[in-house]
This record gives structure tokens, sequence and C-alpha cells, in this order.
């Protein structure tokens, strides 16, 4: 059954337009992941489903009886509450039927059967006692302690007040609120941030289990991958609904703009080839016909925009000094808060270049670790040093609320990059996809994704070679990260991170630190692995039970639903390789064809002008032989331009097949 319902809906925001005739439909049984360059309206649909914002028109329609629970990226104030207390809050409409279903039987109770009302009164008795059923309200005890536990909290903190968690932590607790009142369809914006790698999984079997129809907002590949089972892509305002998990999406979709890209790339060349013809041969008369068509055939040419999500991006980080091989040596390193141990006796040597990634459950020391390593705490037992010509770079969440809202983007970039590198923050700055306007745009009206850009630019700028990132990929959009992610790989440098993403660890690491809880009041331990992620998923998994890190998509379908077979592929892969080598051959061809009609050309213009001068026209000696090379050299042109128009119209014809 439908729960909501958008009819073009179009959003305007800061005079851009971020939605434009939006249609969707949501149900019980869907599993949707909404999808974006960040920026592009997701969270502002996200808000307008859920009746946060209106459209500026369109229409949204709820079924009524259904309800609509919606989870914040940021931003959810947490209630004056301990924590038991909050979670309960999310029975109080059953707290209500319960109430009244007590008044019903005492009004039943002082009743005769006969009395008019008491038919009517039971039948109301009855459906308080079936919603009730259904809310499973005798039960919710259980169920409060099974979802906070399943949220990482623990028993005593379920006596804490909400105000004293930290940040990350609350949205836990608006989270575990809204799993707890059960709503007909779930909208979650960022869920797994600030969750834990555990916590990640056991939110996923959660949604995997649960009733209602579920609508999603992430950057972690992975769980998409694992509790989709359709993705609705924003894309220059519009939506498109794509069946199937997220890594056929990115598949199918990777296919297309890949051959929008291909088209886009064609059609500026055949632009360039157009205009060329039409500057060499406007003002020859006997071309006049041919130069006419070219003109109305740029005309008409619907141009194919290319927006800057789709450009091919790179970003190289400004070369930081070179540091000492050894970066950064720990002996004996431990944390307590109070009396309470997080880690002890650890030991860790860095080396240039190397890539360590910390992992663990929260709580169990990453980035009390990462703090240490940065400065930021020197309440620590042991002893921590850093290598010759070590210059480090800390990035947090922290940094980007000490954004200045009141800066545009190039003015907050502009007053921590040094001098050398002033005159390329609009290369580096496009780099991280503030291209154009963008960099005026002021912070205040960035998402969250763009503000986590604009402080890890400012981090890139300040030419640092041991980089500390705790979390650098949250509120990034996936594009983003692999943006990152590649260069991040191309960095020259040294990096210590955490991030709870498995795909970006897959991609970065190359020595995992893990932390293990051994208790209540008991510190972690760490363990090194000498490799990347792959490895130590091997070696902590058993090797024989790993699950991979990146499964296949769903098998790839034809317009007509219809599987298509692997030598059907294979094909259709071949046909479209020949093509793009014949049309390779024919631009090779193309263009030693012009170059040699250019050559006649001025050839046949030389013979004009000798023919034409008074010494020559009247002797007759010198007058045939540049007669007959003339007429020989304009049937050669002739041939050459007849040629030129059948290579020119069966590339027309190839580039129409590749489209």
């Amino acid at each position: 059954m439908t729960i909501a319902q958008l009819h073009e809906v179009s959003l305007q925001f800061g005079g851009r337009s971020i939605l434009e005739d939006v249609s969707l439909s949501l149900s019980a049984r869907d599993r949707l992941a909404l999808a974006g360059h960040n920026g592009s309206g997701k969270t502002c649909l996200m808000r307008i489903i859920a009746g946060e914002i209106a459209p500026d028109s369109g229409t949204v329609t709820h079924t009524r009886g259904r309800t609509v629970g919606y989870l914040p990226q940021t931003g959810v104030a947490p209630p004056d509450l301990e924590l038991r207390a909050a979670a309960e809050q999310a029975f109080s409409h059953a707290h209500a039927m319960q109430h009244r279903r007590t008044e019903l039987e005492h009004a039943l109770a002082a009743r005769n059967a006969a009395d008019a009302d008491t038919a009517a009164l039971l039948a109301e008795y009855e459906q308080l006692g079936e919603a009730l059923e259904h809310c499973e309200y005798d039960t919710r005890e259980a169920r409060i302690d099974r979802v906070l536990r399943g949220l990482g909290f623990r028993a005593p903190d379920f006596t804490r007040p909400c105000t004293e968690f930290s940040g990350g932590w609350q949205m836990r607790v608006a989270l575990a609120r809204l799993l707890l009142e059960s709503p007909d369809l779930l909208l979650l914006d960022e869920p797994t941030n600030y969750l834990d790698l555990e916590v990640r999984d056991w939110l996923l079997q959660f949604i995997n289990d649960y009733h209602g129809g579920i609508v999603i907002v992430s950057h972690d590949r992975y769980f998409l991958d694992r509790c989709i089972n359709a993705v609705a892509e924003l894309f220059l305002g519009r939506v498109r609904r794509y069946s199937g998990n997220y890594s056929a999406y990115r598949d199918q979709r990777s296919r297309e703009l890949e051959a929008q890209r291909e088209a886009y790339e064609r059609q500026q060349q055949e632009i360039d080839r157009l205009e060329r013809f039409i500057a060499r041969f406007r003002y020859n008369a006997s071309k006049a016909q041919l130069v006419q068509s070219r003109i109305k055939q740029l005309e008409k040419m619907e141009r194919i925009e290319l927006p800057d999500s789709m450009k091919r991006i790179s970003i190289r980080f400004p070369a930081p000094k070179r540091s000492g091989q050894v970066v950064l040596q720990a002996s004996q390193l431990g944390k307590h808060y109070g009396s309470v141990p997080v880690f002890e006796d650890l030991a860790l040597t860095l080396e240039r270049g190397e890539k360590l990634a910390l992992v663990g459950p929260n709580g169990s020391g990453k980035s009390s670790l990462l703090r240490i390593i940065a400065g930021h705490d020197t309440e620590f037992n042991g002893r921590l040093t850093h290598g010759t010509g070590v210059t480090l770079g800390y990035f947090s969440q922290d940094d980007i609320e000490r954004l200045d809202s009141s800066h545009t983007v190039i003015e907050e970039l502009e007053a921590v990059a040094p001098f050398e590198l002033q005159g390329r923050l609009r290369e580096l700055a496009g780099a991280f996809l503030f291209s154009g306007d963008d960099i005026h745009k002021p912070l205040a009206v960035l998402s969250g994704g763009e503000r986590t850009r604009v402080a890890l630019l400012k981090l890139v700028l300040r030419r640092r070679n041991l980089l500390v990132l705790d979390e650098p990929t949250n509120h990034l959009d996936i594009h983003s990260q692999e943006i990152l992610q590649r260069a991040l790989n191309d960095y020259d440098g040294t990096l210590v991170f955490v991030s709870h993403d498995r795909d970006f660890l897959a991609g970065v690491a190359t020595k995992i630190l893990e932390f293990t809880p051994t208790g209540p009041a008991r510190p972690s331990v760490g363990t090194l692995y000498a490799g990347d992620y792959e490895y130590y998923r091997w070696k902590t998994d058993g090797g024989e039970n790993r699950t991979p890190i990146a499964e296949p998509g769903a098998d790839h379908r034809r317009s007509d639903g219809s599987a298509a077979s692997a030598s059907d592929n294979q094909q259709a892969r071949l046909e479209r390789k020949a093509l793009k080598a014949e049309l390779t051959r024919l631009e090779r061809e193309e263009a030693d064809l012009l170059a040699e009609i250019e050559t006649l050309e001025q050839r046949q213009s030389e013979l004009h002008r000798k023919l034409a001068e008074p010494d020559v026209y009247s002797d007759g000696e010198r007058v045939r032989p540049l007669t007959t090379e003339l007429s020989s050299t304009e049937s050669i042109l002739e041939q050459q331009l007849a040629r030129w128009q059948e290579l020119d119209t069966r590339r027309s014809e190839i580039i129409a097949q590749l489209d």
C-alpha cells in the first residue's frame, strides 16, 4: 500500500532550483536509497516527505492512518530526561490508548448489554486492544532494552540524563526513539554517521527485519548494498528510480555517465570540427551551401551539458616537506578518564608514507589516540615522540562547526592559504568540487558535505606531512569520498585516520590498529595488523568465513526487464568496440584529407593568381601547362571533397549509433 506520494514537486532555495517536477511514490515494501551529490537536494526531499517544509509547487499526499517518522542528519535537541524515560516517550501514543482502554473498561462495567452506547464502546475497546497488540505495547520494556543496547548504550547509561551525552550519542537517542515509534515509513538521513561498525551491523539487521517502508540517505556503500532494493537518484533537480541494490545502481549509472561523457566529448569534437569548417570555407562561394548546412547543424544541435558532479576530477595535495623515515613512535602509551581506563601499554611505530587506520567500537579509544597524536590531549601515560621534520594537520568534526559562517568559501580559504598557494585557490577549490561561483557561496548555506570539503581543503592548504583525520567521510557523498580516497592514495605524506566506512578503509589503509574492549572499566587492547583492510578482515574472520568487502550487483537488465545473457553483453561490447575503432580510423583519415584539401586549395589559388598575371595570360606557352595543372588540381580537389563528405556522413552515422 502507498504511504506517501509526491506529484510534480518543485523547490527553490537562494535563487537556485533544487527540485524540479519530482514525482515519487513510497510504499511499505520500499527499501529506497536517495542518491546524489552533496547539495543535490536529498535532505530537502526528505523534509518535504516528512512534512517539515512545503514545496514551492506540486503536491505531497500521505495515506490516512499511515505514519511517517524522520531522523534528520544533525541538530536534534536532547530531551531533558533520563535515557530510558526518553526512549519510553516513543510509546506516548500507546500510553494514551491504554489509558483510554482502562476508562472504557470502567464504563462498560457500569452498563448493561442493552444500553444504547454499549455496542459502540465495546467496538472501540476491541479496536484499541488490536492497536496495542499491533504496536507490541506489552513487550515495550524488552524492545526498549534491545534497541538501546543495539545502538551501543550500556545498562549504566539508561539512568543518565540525555543532556550528558555527546552530540553523536544524542543522535543515537533520537534514532532509538524513532525506531521504537515504529512508523509506517522511516526517513533516515545519514543514520550511520557516528555509528561504529558493530552498531551499523545491528542497525542493518533491524532495517532488514522492519515491517514498514524505509527511505535512507547514506554514504556507506557496504551498508546500502545489504539493506535496499531500489535507488532514487537526484540529478539536476529531477529524480530517476533504479531497481536493485546500490552496486547494481552504481554499475548501471557509471555506464550511463560514461556514455554521457563520451557523447559530450564527441559533441565538443563535432562542434569544433563544424566551426573549423565554417571558418575555413565561409568566404568560398563554391562551398556556400555546405557552410550554410553546417551553420544550421550547429543551431539545431541540442547541447549536452556536463554537470560538475560528472567531471573527471582529481585532487593532488600540494607536496609537503619530506619528514624523517620514522614519523611517530609510542611506547607504554595509556589514557584514562578519571579512574576509567581507555587503553594501556600501547606500542606503535609509524613510518613515512604509511596510512594507518584505527578500527574498533565507539568508546574503545580511537578518537582519544588521534587527539593524543595531534597534540590536542596531553593528559596521557607513556611516551609519544614525533620524528624529524614532522608537521601535523588534524581534522575532526569540530572543525566543521568552527567554520566562520559569515565567510564565503574563498574567504575562508584565503585566511589560511600560504602565499605560494594563493594563486591556486580556484584550481584547488575546483578539485574539491567548488567550481565557478560556488567559491562565493556563504558557508552558512552549504550542506554538511560541502562544509566538510571546505574543512578538509583548509587542512590540505597547510601542506602538512602527517595528517590525522577523524571520520573525514562523514557527510561526504560517495562521489566526494572517491575523490578524497584517490587523493589520499596519492598523498606523499603519512596518514592516521578513523573511518567506519568499509569501502574507504579498504581503499586507503595500509596498516590497521584494532582496539578491542575487554570489559566494563577495563582498558581496550590494541592489536596491530601489518597489512591492508582485506588482510585485517582475513586475519580476524579466520580467512575462510570472511564476507567479501564488495559484492557484485544485481544482474544487468534489458529495457524490457529480461536478464541479458553474458554472450549478448559480450557481443554488444565487441560491436561498440568495433564502431569506436572505425570512428578513430575515420577521424584520422578525415584529418589527413582536410590537410590535403587545404594544400590543394592553396595550389588552386596560386594557379589562379598566376593565370591572372598579364605577362602570363598573354603568353600561350606559359598558360597551357598552368591551365592543365589547374584542371587536374580542381578535379582532384572535387574528388577529395566528395570523399570528405562520405567520411563525414559515415562519421555522423557512427556517432548516432554510439549515442
